[in-house]
C-alpha cells in the first residue's frame, strides 16, 4: 500500500471519491488568479468596444457573473469545500480577438480557492457569450487557466 503521502487526496482506501477533511489545517490568507479568453468575431468585438449590444453591458454583466460564479463553486463543483470568501474580482478586457478574463479571488480559510478562481473565469465567459450571442453564435471560451496561487502549506506557486 502507498504511504500517505503519495495517496490521492481524493479518493478513499477503495478508490471512491471523498470530500477531504481540512478541519485540522490551519487557516490562512490563500489567493488564486486564473485566466482565460473569450474569443469572438470582429463584429462582436466592435460591438464591445462600442458598448453597442443589444443585450445592454455585456462586460459589467459578465463581471457580475464571474463574481456570482465564485460564490457558487461549491454548488457546481462536487468535492469542493464551501468556503467564505473575502474578495473576489474580475477583469474583463476587449482585445482585437475577443476578450481577456482575469479573476483573483482571495479568502481567510483552510483550503485554496483556485476553483473558485477557475469558476469565475468560466462564468463569466459564458455570462459573455450569452451577451453577445446573437451577433457571434461562433464565440469560444479557451485558455482557462490558474495563473498562481498564494497561501497554505504549499505557499506560493505561479504559471512560467
Amino acid at each position: 500500500m502507498a504511504d500517505e503521502s503519495s495517496r490521492l487526496t481524493h479518493v478513499d482506501e477503495t478508490g471512491a471519491a471523498r470530500m477531504v477533511d481540512v478541519s485540522g489545517k490551519d487557516v490562512s490568507a490563500r489567493t488564486a488568479r486564473a485566466a482565460g479568453r473569450v474569443l469572438l468575431s470582429a463584429e462582436a468585438v466592435a460591438a464591445l468596444r462600442a458598448g453597442d449590444v443589444p443585450k445592454g453591458d455585456a462586460l459589467a454583466v459578465a463581471r457580475i457573473a464571474g463574481i456570482q460564479g465564485a460564490k457558487r463553486t461549491p454548488d457546481l463543483v462536487p468535492l469542493c469545500h464551501p468556503i467564505a470568501l473575502h474578495g473576489v474580482r474580475v477583469e474583463v478586457e476587449v482585445t482585437d480577438a475577443g476578450a481577456d478574463l482575469v479573476a483573483e479571488v482571495r479568502t481567510a480559510d483552510r483550503t485554496g480557492v483556485e476553483m473558485e478562481a477557475l469558476t469565475a473565469v468560466c462564468v463569466a465567459g459564458l455570462a459573455l457569450i450569452d451577451m453577445v450571442k446573437a451577433i457571434d453564435p461562433a464565440a469560444v471560451i479557451t485558455g482557462v487557466r490558474v495563473e498562481e496561487k498564494a497561501g497554505g502549506k504549499t505557499g506560493r506557486w505561479a504559471r512560467e
